[in-house]
């Protein structure tokens, strides 16, 4: 996490260090789409423990880019905040180039077995 006052050599490693690495990264952009509950971001990141999953999403509720809101229904959901909200063209912009640049180094997507069914 970041600390106030630390000296960076440029505002991408303070992105960066903002955002702490792979797991935050995947869950907001995951969040981005929409609200959605602990399993729901479970189900969609199989990979992810349980407990990195709850602590990441902890660490992004305290620095401010996610919050945990009740929905209609009563249940919990994570959402992003403003400050989350901010990050939504920089994922967007990651998506696309992890996209476009993975399929042409011949990698698969999770996504891509979702849209054929």
């Amino acid at each position: 996490m970041t600390q106030r006052g630390r000296l960076y050599g440029c505002p991408v490693e303070f992105a960066l260090d903002a955002l702490g690495g792979k797991w935050k990264t995947v869950i907001l952009a995951r969040i981005k789409e929409q609200p959605m509950r602990y399993s729901d971001l479970r189900r969609l990141i199989p990979s992810l423990s349980d407990k990195m999953l709850t602590q990441r999403l902890a660490e992004l509720v305290e620095i401010g880019f996610v919050t945990l809101e009740t929905s209609p229904d009563g249940k919990g959901r994570y959402a992003l905040t403003g400050r989350g909200e901010d990050l939504a063209a920089a994922l967007q912009a990651l998506y696309d180039w992890g996209s476009v640049h993975g399929r042409a180094e011949g990698v698969r997507f999770r996504t891509d077995s979702a849209a054929t069914t």
